[in-house]
């Protein structure tokens, strides 16, 4: 049975795998974590294997625990996952929302623009911008699976998620001058088309179009990420 320190422990380590405080790769050492922690090493091992099953550590023997890195051939075959199942996530959408599921993706659709907008007026990076589209637009894609009423499904796609943003790491052009702005603000515009484009599709009901259109788009984010990977 899990321990209260066990969770302290789990949340602590996550959140700093998330952040990207602790990078792909870095070593999770049991010692160092349980003085930062402030609790005993057995509940961080608790927590190390629950976040292995997550997957976000390695663990392997005598090497000990490191942030999950992956390389291009596994990275790929995850992103094949998420572009399948969210697919098909899009299409039960679109058969079993409800009006209440719709206004979520709505909302999230609209503050998406509101943000977009943001982005693109502002003469340099408006970094506040970008991070409350980003979360506006895991929203919109939690609202879809939610919607998708399989929690099997739900809880695959988010493992996914995660998983892949961790490996990722930060989106191309993080650190990129002034003049390189204009190509980010359009990307985001046609990030933004998609999103519209798979709406539209939920709402009316016609699960081949959200079909369609989501795996356009999960597809487009794939290959970003994938250049960032070769690249890198």
């Amino acid at each position: 049975m899990k321990s209260v320190n066990s969770d302290i422990a789990y949340t602590y380590i996550r959140k700093h795998i998330l952040s990207g405080h602790f990078a792909p790769g870095y070593p999770l050492m049991t010692k160092e974590l349980s003085a930062e922690i402030g609790v005993s090493r057995t509940p961080v091992r608790d927590a190390l294997r629950q976040l292995e099953a997550d997957g976000l550590v390695n663990i392997r023997a005598r090497l000990g625990a490191s942030v999950k890195s992956m390389d291009f051939r596994e990275f790929r075959e995850v992103c094949g996952l998420r572009l399948a199942l969210e697919t098909y996530a899009a299409g039960l959408a679109a058969e079993n929302r409800t009006q209440d599921e719709l206004r979520e993706m709505k909302q999230a659709l609209e503050a998406m623009r509101i943000w977009t907008a943001r982005a693109a007026e502002s003469p340099v990076k408006d970094q506040a911008a970008i991070k409350e589209l980003r979360s506006e637009d895991v929203r919109f894609h939690i609202a879809i699976i939610s919607a998708a009423k399989s929690e099997l499904l739900k809880k695959e796609v988010l493992r996914l998620h995660i998983v892949s943003r961790v490996v990722a790491g930060p989106l191309p052009g993080a650190n990129k001058q002034v003049q390189e702005k204009a190509l980010e603000d359009e990307h985001r515009r046609d990030v933004q088309l998609c999103h519209d484009e798979i709406y539209r599709s939920i709402e009316q009901g016609n699960a081949p179009a959200a079909k369609a259109a989501m795996e356009r788009h999960i597809q487009d984010i794939i290959d970003t990420n994938m250049r960032m990977m070769a690249q890198a």
